[in-house]
């Protein structure tokens, strides 16, 4: 039997075939419907054409940028606003003639990551998608730990730790609260910050729009871009070290754009211990195995292997 992993977006459902040893077999992108019926539509015509092409029938499972709440068996806090308040796995279900498991996004990711990607075969696992947003997730063994409420894992709304009087209470997260940790170190808090920071200089330049565009100025030894990613590193330091004492995780793998910035893992060690109780940590953090394909494999992996 295959295993048939799911990415819900807000623009895209991307499905991925798995066969048992995790080769990938058939793989396909739609746009996504901005209605909850289209929707359902469009996953079941996917998961059939699927198993049509490879001629096996498959496990489903399906990661969304939300959660299904443990209390109401609804889906709560997706930014795909149309699937809020309805049984998505349940409907699934019914449509597929078989159980359908959903799994937030980021916990997917960390799933894929811990299953067969860049941490594979550690226990216990701590997934941060760091791109235009900033979520997390936890893997225990390779399967979701979503805890008792199904937020497991949604690191990046609490408060930026030990933050200094310049920090504190100048940003407000679109989740309501000040300051959240993901207003700081995603890619769109790094290009904010260093904005701010040029418009409050006397440097007659552009504002930037990417973080790539940052981490430019930063090779060409740019002084203000590198205080920036001074900043950035801190910021992150300071919010992985939380989750090492609280969670002390075997392993951390990041995602989304910010990922992709080499310069992050050198540095990271060194600042860690700056916050870590005990002042030592030798936590692994890595780049993830997969990329973009790691929340949609995760959701195949949300069937464990046999």
């Amino acid at each position: 039997m295959i295993r048939i992993g799911v990415d819900l977006g807000g623009t895209k459902i991307e499905l991925v075939a798995l066969s048992e040893e995790g080769h990938e077999l058939f793989r396909k992108r739609v746009s996504t419907p901005r209605d909850y019926e289209g929707t359902l539509g469009a996953i079941v015509g996917l998961v059939n054409e699927a198993e049509a092409t490879v001629g096996q029938k498959g496990t489903v499972g399906v990661g969304i940028p939300g959660v299904i709440s443990p209390f109401s068996g609804l889906v709560k806090n997706a930014n795909s606003t149309w699937i809020n308040g309805h049984p998505l796995d349940v409907d699934l279900g019914a449509r597929l003639d078989r159980e359908v498991r959903v799994a937030n996004d980021a916990n997917c990711f960390a799933v894929s990551e811990a299953v067969d990607g860049a941490v594979a075969g550690k226990g216990v696992v701590f997934g941060v998608i760091v791109g235009t947003g900033c979520g997390a997730g936890v893997a225990i063994n390779g399967k979701v730990h979503a805890g008792g409420n199904g937020i497991g894992g949604e690191w990046g709304h609490n408060p930026l730790p030990w933050m200094t009087k310049e920090e504190f209470n100048t940003t407000r997260c679109f989740c309501g609260n000040p300051d959240c940790i993901e207003t700081f170190i995603s890619g769109t808090g790094f290009v904010r910050d260093y904005n701010a920071a040029l418009s409050a200089s006397a440097v007659d330049r552009a504002p930037v729009s990417t973080g790539n565009e940052i981490m430019a100025l930063v090779d060409e030894g740019d002084a203000l871009a590198s205080a920036a990613f001074d900043r950035y590193m801190d910021r992150l330091a300071r919010s992985l070290a939380h989750v090492i004492n609280m969670l002390d995780p075997d392993a951390i793998v990041l995602g989304g754009g910010m990922s992709h910035v080499e310069a992050i893992y050198p540095r990271l060690p060194a600042l860690l211990t700056r916050y870590v109780v005990g002042r030592e940590c030798r936590t692994p953090v890595v780049q993830n195995m997969y990329g973009g394909s790691s929340g949609v494999r995760g959701a195949a992996w949300l069937w464990e292997k046999q």
